[in-house]
Parts: structure tokens; C-alpha cells; sequence
């Protein structure tokens, strides 16, 4: 695998991550920094271990995760869009207690499942996984926060357009999860 692959994959991978954290950075309007922080470097430490464990595991337990990885990615994703698309106008704000433990595990597990299969294939390649693996997380972090400050500088347009744009992106990474 070349230098250069690894980057394209990096990237293919930090995609829903990115594209979570542009939702949440349409919402969250307290400890930005903060939140944005909590958001990237979960995503980027999953997108980091799930391909090491994939890499790992190899083959034998793949059929057995892959099963069932699409469902479970398509229901948190979905939930989320659909929570985001009909909240109400004093739930507007994404408090605290919405990056709580259990949402962030939450989220980085199913922005990262396909990281898991990622790690197989670099096993398959004969590369060691540590420096994709590193390289896979940093990319991570590093478009979460552009994903999470890009949303955050377009709150000025029309909220309900961009809220609606965030709900639409969540549901489709659900329903691509399927495919």
C-alpha cells in the first residue's frame, strides 16, 4: 500500500465523521471548542483502534461483524437525523448531556465500523497497521474540526435550511450503511 493510498483511504474513511461533526457544529452553540475537541478526538481514537482490531482479527470474525455492522450504523444514524430533523424550537441547542459517554461511544463506533473492514484489507496487503492506523486518526481529527467550524460559520445562513442539511446527511449515511 503506498503513501498515497493510505491518504485516499484516510479521507474515504474520515468522511462520515466529518460529516457528523458539520451536524453537531450546526447544533451546538455552547463550549464549542470544548465539544468540537470531545467530538474529534472520538472519532479520530475509533478511527484509529477499529482498523488496528481489524487488522488484528483478520478474517475470522469479519462475516460475523459484518452482519450486523450495517444495521446497527444505519439505526444511529437514522436516529440521530431524524432527532436533529424534529426537534423541537427549546431543543435547538445541543446541550451537554447530548456528548454525554455513551453518545460518543455511540457515534464513534458507527462512523468507524467501516474502519474495522478497512484494517482486514491493510492486513491483506501485507502492510503493518500502525503507521495507517495513526495516520487513518489524525485525518480524522483533522476533518471533524473542519467539518464541525464549517457548520458552525454557516449557522448564519437560514437555520432551518442548514438543520435540515445536517438531518438529510445523517439519514443518508444511514441508509448508505445498507448498500
Amino acid at each position: 500500500m503506498t503513501q498515497w493510498e493510505i491518504i485516499v483511504l484516510a479521507a474515504a474513511l474520515a468522511i462520515d465523521a466529518m460529516i457528523v461533526s458539520f451536524s453537531y457544529g450546526l447544533k451546538i452553540n455552547e463550549n464549542k471548542l470544548y465539544n468540537s475537541l470531545k467530538l474529534a478526538l472520538t472519532f479520530g481514537f475509533f478511527q484509529f483502534i477499529m482498523p488496528v482490531i481489524g487488522w488484528g482479527i483478520s478474517s475470522s470474525f469479519y462475516d460475523l461483524l459484518h452482519i450486523y455492522s450495517k444495521w446497527i450504523v444505519f439505526g444511529i444514524f437514522t436516529a440521530l437525523g431524524i432527532k436533529f430533523m424534529f426537534s423541537k424550537e427549546e431543543e435547538k441547542t445541543i446541550q451537554k448531556d447530548c456528548i454525554t459517554l455513551i453518545c460518543l461511544l455511540s457515534l464513534g463506533v458507527a462512523t468507524s465500523i467501516d474502519a474495522l473492514g478497512a484494517g482486514i484489507t491493510i492486513k491483506f496487503t501485507g502492510v503493518n497497521i500502525i503507521k495507517p492506523a495513526i495516520e487513518i486518526g489524525i485525518l480524522t481529527i483533522i476533518l471533524s474540526m473542519t467539518g464541525f467550524w464549517s457548520a458552525n460559520k454557516l449557522k448564519k445562513l437560514p437555520a432551518k435550511r442548514l438543520e435540515m442539511l445536517g438531518s438529510v446527511l445523517l439519514i443518508y449515511l444511514g441508509i448508505k450503511s445498507l448498500f
